[in-house]
């Protein structure tokens, strides 16, 4: 079964509710009547009621079960949110008139759907920035209970004829944490390997991206690689991972028999962590652009539950994988989990 037929199935399975930010725009509304069409989700559409509904129409979409539109200056739930939304910030000085206004942004208002269990998850950045979406999630819906941090990785798609090796890989991080240090980056590669067996069902083998293999190389760059892997080790003892490792010795067997005749992945890693944001923005878009990937994300992780980052160049079949990703997410959530709220900016 190809890796994405696989996640979709899996998000039919889960019947869970997934919040969209950005429900006025056309991309979204698409998204949305084809995650139906999949059965991938029940979906609310949060925006200008009139624009939302006439978008709707517009596709063919009217009436459609299981979607509902949300519009956030008219919702019965605005009071309801606005007081959980002024308990949650009135740290940083926000007082109960500022929270009805912020709760009516569409980004706030979604992460309050998640955040008092009225959807599952949400997803936006369609037209919003990622700055803005991470820090509504951030905000409103908090970091898990047992991270450190939030990252995000890539889902990256293998299913053309001249792919070599077929199916998903991650990639990490590549949207959001531009210089982590030792142990962040050890988080990353723990929450991330987490993350690709949720969605994929198999077993994540994690390799820790550099310059160097094996110690061909001394740099103070290099040792933050071995140190982070180190950390990562004494965590999750189970966890098959190595690094630092050059890109080819951790994805080519013939290559890794050579210059990492050691290594427990032997060439066939499926979590690629990157040392920092420069590498790997880099290098998804060019396993994207170049070799034909289908890069779906930024995806969080490390949240209490799932809000996820479009592009905003994303297409509709963008908004729909997201959707099918958000709702698999969700379903490692516990429905008694309470959020962990941090003094977050």
């Amino acid at each position: 079964m190809k890796p994405l037929h696989q996640i979709l199935g899996a998000a039919t399975s889960s019947k869970k509710i997934i919040a969209l930010a950005e429900g006025d725009d056309p991309r979204v509304v698409e998204g949305a009547l084809k995650a139906r069409a999949e059965d991938a989700a029940d979906i609310i559409l949060v925006g200008d009621q009139a624009k939302v509904a006439s978008l709707l129409a517009e596709k063919g979409g009217s009436d459609i079960a299981g979607i509902d539109i949300h519009d956030p200056a008219t919702s019965p739930h605005l009071d309801r949110f606005a007081d959980a939304y002024f308990e949650l910030r009135k740290h940083k000085g926000v007082t109960p008139e500022t929270a009805k206004s912020l709760v009516q942004n569409r980004l706030n208002y979604a992460a309050m759907l998640v955040h008092l269990g009225l959807a599952d998850g949400t997803v936006g950045g369609a037209v919003e920035t990622t700055s803005d979406t991470v820090r509504a999630a951030l905000q409103i819906i908090g970091k898990a209970p047992d991270a450190h941090m939030v990252s995000s990785f890539f889902l990256m798609i293998y299913d053309r004829d001249h792919h070599a090796v077929q199916g998903a890989h991650i990639f990490a991080d590549c949207g959001l944490v531009v210089d982590p240090n030792e142990r962040e980056l050890a988080e990353i590669a723990q929450a991330s390997a987490a993350s690709y067996r949720t969605l994929t069902g198999k077993e994540p083998r994690v390799a820790m991206l550099s310059f160097s293999t094996s110690g061909s190389a001394s740099h103070p760059k290099v040792s933050k690689v071995v140190e982070a892997t180190q950390i990562a080790k004494a965590a999750n003892p189970n966890l098959v991972i190595d690094g630092e490792l050059q890109f080819d010795a951790a994805y080519v067997p013939e290559v890794a028999s050579k210059k990492a005749k050691n290594s427990p992945l032997e060439g066939k890693a499926n979590v690629f962590v990157f040392p920092n944001l420069d590498a790997g923005n880099l290098g998804y878009k060019i396993a994207q652009r170049i070799g034909g990937a289908e890069a779906i994300g930024p995806v969080l992780q490390g949240l209490a539950k799932p809000a996820n980052d479009l592009s905003r160049g994303c297409s509709s079949d963008d908004v729909l994988h997201m959707i099918a990703v958000t709702a698999v997410q969700a379903q490692q959530v516990g429905s008694s989990q309470e959020p962990v709220h941090t003094a977050t900016a």
